[in-house]
């Protein structure tokens, strides 16, 4: 995960995409496998500055052989999806996630940081990799419960929810929602900002028995997944014990779940 400090300006291109390397470069050194950078990162931000910074972001994941989740405006009937490229270590891009929720339009067009007019997107895809199955939404996204449990339902294991600029006053309800979307979903789940300057980070990463990792500084931040543990957890059928073997309740997916009350529940 990378806090990415931004730069806004007439040379943002050209700094937040060599920052981005850099990132990568370092993340690299320590041994990570994938890259996220926060929404919007390396950019673009406004429709009067679209640059894409996919084919930089490419060549450096190929070059350090990791795979890279970056942020990224898209053309669309309207206006511009706003996007995360999903590229893999051979520099090939794996997918894309369109920003589905709210339908908008929403807060982009006029806003502090960004301007353009949000189109939002109708999929969910989950990515199958050598790491595990992925999901990727985003920012206040993490306030939909369900956008998360069909990827889940779809055999995402590691959940990531870019963010681009969140308040400290939220700091704590948006911690609790992204626990709850791991411990609910036996899932992994992991989100970091963009920091401006004078601006504190906040990246957090939690497994489904507890969290992993809190931050608030700027640059990388690494993290391991124990996915042996996970696919255990959610193949396992909850029992009682005096003692538990586990910290979180098992096989979710499979066995929590009453879809005949769910019926309906479209037309509230």
């Amino acid at each position: 995960m990378v806090q990415a400090q931004v730069y806004t300006g007439k040379d943002e291109a050209e700094i937040n995409m060599t920052r981005a390397e850099k990132y990568i470069d370092e993340a690299a050194s320590l041994g990570a496998e994938l890259v996220c950078f926060p929404e919007s990162f390396p950019g673009p931000w406004k429709d009067s500055n679209v640059y894409s910074p996919k084919e930089r972001m490419a060549r450096k994941a190929a070059e350090k052989k990791v795979y890279v989740i970056c942020g990224d405006l898209e053309e669309a009937p309207g206006g511009y999806y706003n996007i995360f490229w999903f590229i893999g270590p051979d520099g090939k891009t794996i997918g894309k996630y369109r920003r589905t929720t709210p339908k908008g339009p929403w807060i982009y067009r006029g806003g502090k940081y960004w301007d353009f007019n949000y189109v939002s997107g109708n999929e969910l895809p989950v990515f199958d990799t050598p790491l595990g199955k992925i999901g990727i939404l985003m920012c206040s996204e993490v306030h939909v419960p369900e956008l998360a449990r069909i990827m889940a339902l779809k055999g995402a294991e590691i959940l990531f929810f870019p963010a681009g600029v969140t308040r400290r006053d939220v700091w704590e309800t948006w911690g609790t929602l992204l626990k709850a979307r791991a411990y609910e979903n036996n899932a992994y789940a992991a989100m970091c900002r963009n920091m401006f300057e004078g601006d504190p980070g906040f990246c957090l990463v939690a497994g489904p028995e507890g969290p992993l990792l809190e931050s608030h500084l700027p640059g990388v931040h690494l993290v391991e997944f124990d996915m042996d543990r996970l696919r255990w957890l959610r193949s396992t059928e909850d029992k009682y014990y005096e003692t538990l073997p586990y910290r979180v309740k098992p096989g979710l997916l499979t066995q929590w779940r009453n879809p005949d009350l769910y019926e309906g529940i479209l037309d509230k």
